[in-house]
């Protein structure tokens, strides 16, 4: 069974990512760190029930050492917005083949395994989650970010293959849904503002 573990905002620009989620839910990100491999950054929001919230982009002053980015940020065009969504599971070398391979990362006291096709491309373009495992002993990132006052209610995916993604995946959690339609996402939050929605 999968847990929702993170959502993702990707973006051209780290700056330009962190003041659109900034401004959208009237939160500040705390700074986040660089991933070698893929050559990103990231900045960071806590959130209520153990998640939280990355805006990643690429690092224009990194050269990947895998030879291309993740997350589909070599592909990535256009404004900030919704593009992935992350979810712990605990048999990550038996998930299907689409997720791509498991990847051993580490960054500080991080340690976890995630999956990332060979190309760093998003299966069904985002619509199938990226499938992580945080190693034994480390702590997970939410409990070492500040609390933000922002809780998520919902997280809804639409795409024109919704049935056979979940078909593949075993997910019970009644904040997200999956449907049928042009490829969309949309995540909605309660925050010390009211409800805010990220798409």
């Amino acid at each position: 069974m999968l847990i929702l573990d993170h959502l993702a905002v990707a973006c051209t620009s780290l700056d330009e990512g962190t003041a659109w989620v900034e401004d959208q839910l009237g939160v500040r990100l705390q700074q986040g760190g660089q991933h070698p491999r893929y050559g990103t950054h990231n900045t960071l929001l806590g959130l209520a029930d153990g998640i939280y919230l990355e805006v990643i982009a690429k690092d224009p002053d990194a050269v990947p050492e895998a030879g291309h980015s993740w997350f589909g940020l070599d592909q990535f065009t256009g404004p900030p917005r919704l593009a992935n969504w992350i979810c712990q599971t605990p048999d990550i070398d038996n998930m299907p083949n689409v997720a791509g391979l498991p990847r051993a990362l580490t960054r500080g006291n991080l340690a976890w395994q995630i999956t990332v096709p060979d190309d760093g491309s998003l299966p069904y373009q985002g619509g199938f989650p990226t499938l992580i495992k945080w190693g034994e002993g480390t702590r997970h990132p939410a409990k070492s970010l500040a609390p933000s006052g922002c809780r998520l209610v919902r997280f809804e995916v639409s795409h024109p293959e919704a049935d056979k993604i979940a078909d593949l995946i075993s997910l019970t959690d009644p904040r997200i849904s999956l449907s049928t339609g042009e490829l969309t996402m949309k995540a909605t939050f309660e925050t010390p503002h009211g409800l805010r929605a990220l798409t």
